[in-house]
């Protein structure tokens, strides 16, 4: 038995369709023309990217930030500009744009509270 990895990543959210808009239109995240039922998938690569709806017995609102002491890193070609422009947008800004192994990179909370963290060296 080999595991090789991730390959796929959901997060659970409170408004599907909030969070879908905000990923597609904020982040810039193209939607997938097919997605599994109750879900928002993105063509993202290497790894597919979704929002779906609460699973049964999911309480997003039992934790101060849903996902707490999960790190999601995201990859974007310039980490600046897009802090500049969430910042500018009114999105929680949680850590500051800063150098370190992955390039520039910052943390900001989407709309339920997931933490983000964006670099932009692939």
């Amino acid at each position: 038995m080999t595991v090789t990895g991730p390959d796929f990543i959901a997060l659970q959210v409170r408004d599907l369709q909030r969070a879908a808009d905000f990923y597609e239109t904020t982040l810039g995240l193209r939607r997938e023309t097919v997605s599994p039922p109750g879900a928002v998938a993105f063509a993202t690569a290497p790894i597919p990217f979704a929002v779906r709806e609460p699973l049964p017995g999911t309480n997003l609102d039992a934790t101060p930030r849903p996902g707490l002491g999960v790190a999601l890193w995201m990859h974007c070609d310039n980490a600046q500009e897009l802090h500049d422009a969430l910042a500018s947008a009114g999105v929680e800004i949680l850590r500051a744009p800063a150098p370190g192994p992955f390039g520039l990179h910052f943390s900001f909370a989407d709309p339920d509270g997931y933490a983000i963290t964006m670099h932009d060296q692939a």
